[in-house]
């Protein structure tokens, strides 16, 4: 006879099912903030690459008035935002997941009361939401207070750009969990990570808006879901995608979220059997 696993505690106090994922993004939520230090040192680091990137980009407009639709104060308000979602969005790459396969912790993992992906979902979706509070939104308001920022056109827009970003994790994490699937068949799954990294940063639009790229390297970037992890966000805030495109965008990140939520489970369903298969 199986026995079904025991009910999670917090403090004492036995959590229903359906209250774990938000205790796993509590937790999450709160790591955060255990190394203050820590993240005001790295918010100097963004800052000051940040301010970097604006030189190089106003040189690049030189005299123009706009370049792909993209006004300066846009281009402005485009750095400000990479820079704000690098660590909210893990842009540079995340590894969490494929170290505890190496190191046989998922085993723990799956005796939580939990889906393995869902907990893994709750507890970035915590971590997320923490990096854009300690160090996302101070690094926004620096570039306010240095330039004249771009910002969402009225409650429509804002609510367009807060979907935006919340679909723009959801892909980005499904993502970068189906990358650190690849734990489970190689022992050296960083290196697919590295090169998954890579082409993260490139077609998600952090080095450059998308729309500065020539039309065919646009067009065969809109067969990837990389556009919809960080570009959409951009292009949306800024108001270069509005009204019906905008919702189009949208549609199109979450058609993204769902094809890499259907991948993702696959994977990881087929990783736990060889694990298991392999007496792991």
């Amino acid at each position: 006879m199986t026995t079904a696993p025991a009910p999670a505690r917090a403090g004492g106090a036995v959590l229903p099912s359906a209250a774990l994922p938000w205790a796993v993004a509590r937790l999450g939520f709160r790591r955060q903030f255990a190394y203050p230090q820590a993240a005001l040192w790295g918010l100097i680091t963004n800052t000051f690459f940040g301010f970097l990137r604006v030189a190089v980009l106003l040189a690049l407009f030189g005299l123009r008035p706009q370049v792909a639709g993209y006004t300066v104060q846009d281009a402005v308000t485009y750095i400000g935002l990479t820079q704000t979602f690098i660590m909210a969005l893990s842009l540079f790459g995340w590894t969490d997941f494929m170290r505890t396969v190496h190191r046989g912790e998922v085993a723990t993992d799956l005796l939580r009361p939990l889906n393995l992906l869902l907990f893994w979902a709750a507890q970035d979706a915590g971590r997320a939401w923490g990096q854009l509070l300690l160090r996302g939104v101070p690094m926004l308001l620096l570039f306010e207070l240095f330039w004249d920022l771009t910002w969402p056109a009225g409650a429509l827009g804002w609510v367009q750009t807060a979907l935006s970003i919340v679909l723009a994790w959801a892909c980005g994490f499904l993502f970068r969990f189906l990358v650190n699937c690849a734990a489970f068949w190689s022992p050296d799954a960083a290196g697919f990570g590295r090169f998954a990294w890579a082409l993260l940063g490139l077609g998600c639009g952090f080095l450059m808006p998308l729309a500065f790229f020539p039309d065919w390297f646009q067009a065969w970037l809109a067969w990837t879901p990389f556009p919809a992890m960080l570009n959409t966000v951009v292009e949306v805030w800024v108001g270069v995608k509005t009204g019906a495109a905008a919702w189009a965008a949208l549609g199109i990140q979450l058609a993204w979220a769902l094809g890499l939520l259907a991948v993702t489970a696959l994977t990881l369903h087929r990783g736990l059997r060889r694990l298991e298969v392999a007496g792991g």
